[in-house]
């Protein structure tokens, strides 16, 4: 089964969607690898409408009654039946995609004396994505579709499916585990989904999480969640972490009463067999690969290759996230100079009621360790190419400008500052500094115009001191234009309510990544002086009992110094969590 956030995500993937479009006849490269390891069935995930919904239509083989979409269209498609039962077309009232599929195999068994015997088996497979879709691509999606809660969703279709012969059901979910109350909108719902009646297996993703998860403090520690039997309200269930990291497995126990198959879910069971292990030497080792995919894809691969390799621009210094959650802006300024000055241009040329306002811009590290010691931006000293700017913007976002006041991009950097965990000054155990938060939720601006501290020893929403801009205390009623992305643009609320679309006066056709591309094109010369040392925060000084220490790539302290952080120093060479980090420590006093 394949869970989602599969056509999307990889320098090949951009280039069959935009770069050099494949034709209808053709089946994504993706999808003929997926073909050659012989895969049932699948869904969709939040990424699949990353690229819109003609080309969803195209590379599922056509038939995409919505608006916008020539559904007589027959392309080459996915080679598996692609199910999704809670997106629905406004035009047809519809599903989008058909919500499930009844999938026929025959099974050989053992009968109670011993002897085997083959039998039918009809296999139902039912399809979820997360709602958030509406905001993440809703310059593509708005007037076109409509989400349905998965509940609901598999309320009314599991029915259905056991009406037309279904033996079992397997819920492919492209959301996770949240322990709160059910919502319609729900990004993660998989513990409410799984006591929807008639389901007999889930998998689960979106989160980039385990389950089961056999460390020590399992994730997801949420009622009716059982990692050693692997199952969620007692149906067995796995998350198969990201980037085909690890395979989820679930082994489901069937009897033959006689008319049907009936599960034994005591006796079934599910696990992840991972792809990497680690040798003697403590390197990462991965599986050996499928001989039989690289040939089918060689041409398109090669053709990727030579277009990431495409020169751009050079570098005089190494452009990491390693210690940007720490001050180190070396690969975000260049991001936000490219954003600050399209948009600044624009608005020039296109948008004169703006003109008077200034234009500054926001952006994330997006890769910050959570994947371990290779998860980071690392752009080494030399020539710069279009790959590089992958790696320096990860997402294929799209510009977006709003309009804030000086309230606003208060209340948006608190937001922001949730990154950190509440530090207390007379504690003398160790503290771990960065929280739960995810890296790419982290924006900060990096320009001397905009200067602010965050106080770690203050609880969330009390963070943010001597915010000022052009060296004042900032207007709280002064407005400002910035520049980021659809993303944070349109699902963005819980930093400011603006960041809902209302605030937005300008949804650009361009991806941010593109945006970079062109200004390095520009000024291809990037320097330390000019691209990668303006900090506009710094951490409040506060003097702490004991070390506030936080992990990041192995040994690299040399980054943080050449960046100017004198006040991280480094503490062990492996952090002990298995991922490949160190651990370092942050003297706040300096």
């Amino acid at each position: 089964m394949d869970n989602g956030d599969t056509i999307q995500g990889t320098a090949l993937a951009d280039y069959e969607a935009t770069i050099s479009p494949i034709p209808c006849t053709q089946q994504l490269s993706m999808y003929k690898a997926m073909g050659a390891l012989g895969f049932d069935a699948g869904t969709l995930g939040n990424h699949e409408f990353n690229y819109g919904l003609p080309f969803l239509n195209q590379v599922l083989g056509g038939g995409l009654d919505v608006d916008g979409v020539d559904a007589t269209k027959k392309c080459a498609g996915a080679g598996f039946p692609v199910v999704l039962a809670n997106v629905v077309s406004n035009k047809s009232r519809k599903p989008l995609v058909q919500p499930y599929t009844l999938l026929e195999r025959t099974l050989v068994a053992k009968s109670a004396d011993g002897k085997e015997v083959k039998l039918p088996i009809k296999i139902g497979v039912i399809g979820f994505t997360t709602p958030g879709i509406m905001n993440w691509d809703k310059r593509y999606l708005e007037g076109k579709v409509t989400t349905e809660g998965a509940v609901e969703a598999a309320t009314k279709y599991v029915p259905e499916l056991r009406a037309k012969g279904a033996d079992i059901v397997v819920a492919l979910l492209h959301g996770g585990l949240d322990g709160a109350a059910y919502s319609a909108s729900m990004e993660n719902p998989g513990l409410h989904l799984s006591k929807v009646a008639g389901i007999d297996a889930m998998v689960m993703g979106h989160q980039h999480g385990v389950f089961p998860d056999t460390a020590a403090t399992p994730s997801f520690n949420l009622p009716g969640v059982d990692h050693k039997a692997g199952t969620v309200n007692g149906v067995p269930a796995v998350m198969a972490s990201s980037w085909g990291k690890s395979l989820g497995v679930v082994q489901l126990a069937l009897q033959w009463d006689g008319a049907k198959w009936v599960v034994n879910k005591s006796a079934s069971k599910s696990e992840l067999r991972n792809t990497q292990s680690k040798n003697a030497a403590g390197a990462t080792v991965t599986v050996d690969a499928d001989p039989a995919i690289a040939p089918l894809i060689e041409t398109q691969h090669q053709a990727a290759i030579q277009y990431v390799k495409t020169p751009i621009g050079q570098t005089d210094f190494r452009m990491s996230t390693l210690f940007a959650d720490v001050g180190d802006p070396g690969a975000i300024q260049i991001v936000n100079q490219a954003q600050q000055a399209y948009v600044a241009a624009y608005i020039k040329a296109s948008l004169p009621q703006y003109a008077q306002l200034p234009v500054l811009s926001v952006s994330a590290p997006f890769k910050s360790g959570f994947q371990g010691g290779a998860d980071y931006t690392d752009v080494a000293v030399g020539p710069l190419a279009i790959n590089n700017a992958a790696d320096l913007y990860l997402y294929p976002n799209t510009v977006y400008a709003v309009k804030v006041n000086g309230a606003d991009i208060r209340n948006w950097l608190e937001a922001a500052a949730k990154r950190f965990n509440q530090i207390d000054p007379a504690k003398t155990t160790e503290q771990p500094l960065v929280s739960t938060f995810p890296g790419y939720n982290f924006d900060m601006f990096t320009t001397a115009d905009m200067q602010y501290e965050i106080d770690v020893t203050q609880p969330v929403g009390s963070r943010i001191k001597n915010l000022t801009y052009l060296g004042k205390p900032i207007d709280v009623a002064q407005e400002f234009v910035i520049a980021t992305n659809n993303y944070r643009a349109t699902s963005g609320k819980s930093f400011i309510d603006k960041l809902d679309g209302s605030g937005t006066i300008w949804a650009s056709p361009d991806a941010n990544r593109d945006v970079v591309i062109d200004y390095i094109r520009k000024n291809p010369a990037v320097t330390r002086t000019a691209n990668g040392a303006a900090k506009s925060w710094r951490f409040a000084k506060a003097t702490t009992a004991g070390p506030v220490v936080f992990s990041s790539g192995a040994n690299a302290l040399s980054v943080a110094q050449a960046a100017g952080l004198t006040n991280v120093s480094l503490l062990a060479a492996d952090d002990g969590f298995g991922k490949g980090m160190s651990k370092y420590a942050i003297d706040l006093s300096k």
